[in-house]
C-alpha cells in the first residue's frame, strides 16, 4: 500500500484513491501567486496537495478545496485534519460546476485534467482526474470566471500542447494571460509543461523558463522554488 509522501511541514496520505504526489503539483503549488490572497480555491483538490502548500505559504489565507470523487475527498480531509493548518482548510465534496459560494476568491489553483480523448487505460478516480471528460477546459474556465474576484488570479499547470490550447480558450472567455513559465526537464529538452496564470484584470505580463535538472542534479531555480517543501532541498 502506498504510504504517501512526506514534505517538510506536512504529509500527504494517498489512501485508496490512487493519486500520487507529482512534480507537476509541487511546481504549481510553489509557483502560484497566493501570498496576498485571503480566500483561495483549489478546484479538484485530489488528496489536498495544493491546498496544503497554499496554507503553508500564506498563514493568513483560508483555503476551500472542492473535490468530486468520494475517495479523494475522504483522503484530502484526513490530510487536512492531520496538518498544522486544519482550521484554515475546508473540504467541500461537490461538483465544481454546482458550487455557488457566498464570496469570490482572490486566487484559484487547479491541476486540471488534460487527456482530451483516447482510451482511458487506467481505472477509477485517477483515470477520471486525468481526462477532460470530467471537466472540459471550457467549463473549467467558466467556473473560474464566475468564482474569481475582479483582480483575482487563477493558476494552472498543463502539458505544452494542452496548455497552449487552454490559453486560447481562456482568451475567448476574456481572460488575460498574466504569467507564463515554460518548464523543461533539462536544458536540451523541449518545453514539456506550462505554468499558467490568468486574470480578468490586465496585470503586466511575465514570462520565464524553469529547467528542472542541471548536470549536477536539480537546478538552482528548481531548488529555490521548492526548497520549503521537499525534505532534501536546502
Amino acid at each position: 500500500m502506498n504510504k504517501g509522501f512526506t514534505f517538510k511541514q506536512f504529509h500527504i496520505n494517498i489512501g485508496l484513491c490512487g493519486m500520487p504526489v507529482s512534480t507537476d503539483g509541487v511546481l504549481l503549488g510553489a509557483w502560484a501567486n497566493i501570498e496576498q490572497s485571503k480566500n483561495i480555491l483549489d478546484i479538484g483538490c485530489g488528496t489536498g496537495l495544493l491546498s496544503l502548500m497554499s496554507a503553508q505559504r500564506n498563514e493568513n489565507s483560508h483555503v476551500d478545496a472542492v473535490e468530486l470523487m468520494p475517495l479523494a475527498a475522504e483522503v484530502a480531509l484526513q490530510n487536512f485534519v492531520q496538518s498544522p493548518w486544519k482550521n484554515r482548510l475546508h473540504l467541500i465534496h461537490q461538483d465544481i460546476l454546482h458550487y455557488h459560494p457566498a464570496h469570490l476568491y482572490d486566487a484559484i489553483i487547479c491541476n486540471p485534467p488534460y487527456f482530451n480523448n483516447g482510451e482511458q487505460s487506467q481505472k477509477g478516480e485517477r483515470s477520471i482526474a486525468r481526462h477532460t471528460d470530467s471537466l472540459p477546459f471550457d467549463k473549467l474556465l467558466k467556473c473560474c470566471k464566475a468564482l474569481m474576484s475582479s483582480k483575482g488570479r487563477a493558476s494552472f499547470i498543463l502539458p505544452f500542447i494542452e496548455g497552449n490550447q487552454f490559453i486560447e480558450i481562456a482568451k475567448k472567455h476574456s481572460f488575460h494571460l498574466t504569467k507564463l513559465t515554460k518548464i523543461q526537464t533539462t536544458e536540451k529538452k523541449d518545453v514539456s509543461r506550462l505554468l499558467i496564470e490568468l486574470s480578468i484584470f490586465p496585470y503586466i505580463y511575465q514570462e520565464t523558463t524553469l529547467i528542472i535538472h542541471s548536470k549536477d542534479g536539480y537546478s538552482n531555480d528548481f531548488i529555490q522554488l521548492t526548497r520549503h517543501f521537499y525534505l532534501n532541498m536546502a
